[in-house]
């Protein structure tokens, strides 16, 4: 993997995590009736956009674009799990599962 390969990676794992930040800090705001959460939300939301489209310089738009929203969704899904006592059952997991597996898929492939 180059050099390029690894900053554009790197910037796109670290773009989907902030995507966790920001959907958790939304749900927070309490329909920005809250400042600090709203803020937070906010602020993570444009720096995993930047970092999105800094990735996408060297990452195919249509690979990129599925692992930020696979890493985002498989995070807030178990964050509600965690956090907010949303249901875990064996169906919801197994979903999970095979959102990973596609990233992991458009990681190897790409």
């Amino acid at each position: 993997m180059g050099r390029a390969s690894l900053l554009a990676w790197s910037l796109l794992v670290g773009a989907g995590l902030l995507e966790i930040v920001w959907a958790i800090a939304l749900k927070q705001s309490e329909g920005f009736e809250r400042l600090w959460p709203s803020v937070i939300g906010l602020g993570a939301a444009v720096l995993s956009f930047a970092m999105l489209a800094l990735a996408l310089k060297w990452l195919p738009v249509g690979t990129a674009y599925a692992v930020w929203v696979g890493i985002g969704t498989v995070g807030v899904a178990v964050a509600g799990i965690v956090a907010f006592g949303e249901p875990a059952n064996a169906l919801r997991l197994g979903c999970l599962a095979l959102i990973v597996g596609g990233v992991i898929g458009l990681k190897v492939i790409g």
